[in-house]
């Protein structure tokens, strides 16, 4: 596993999102309680920032057509989006997120 330093934990807002940028790829980190989750920041529908949309529980919405996204798996839970965003390992070590790109799952 190949954790990098992705934000502060404290600059992710509970029941919301962070957008983050960690060696050029767009990620969006969603708080959930003590979680925190790692996705691609970017609609697999219309390629649109998932980190614009709202956040209720582990779901991220897309606000251009309201695709849905589990942010555990990233697969969609609702149409236009058919095709599942890439999630990413997360652990936090002290007050910093680390997130894993290297092994992306969808």
């Amino acid at each position: 596993m190949s954790l990098v330093p992705a934000a502060a934990l404290a600059d992710v807002p509970q029941g919301g999102v962070l957008a983050v940028e960690i060696d050029g790829t767009e990620v969006a980190l969603i708080r959930d309680g003590d979680d925190i989750y790692a996705l691609r920041d970017e609609c697999s529908h219309a390629s649109i920032p998932l980190s614009e949309g709202d956040v209720e529980g582990c779901e991220i919405e897309c606000w251009l057509h309201g695709s849905r996204f589990d942010a555990r798996t990233g697969k969609p839970v609702n149409l236009p989006a058919t095709e599942p965003v890439p999630t990413y390992t997360t652990k936090i070590e002290g007050d910093t997120v680390m997130v894993d790109l290297s092994t992306p799952r969808s």
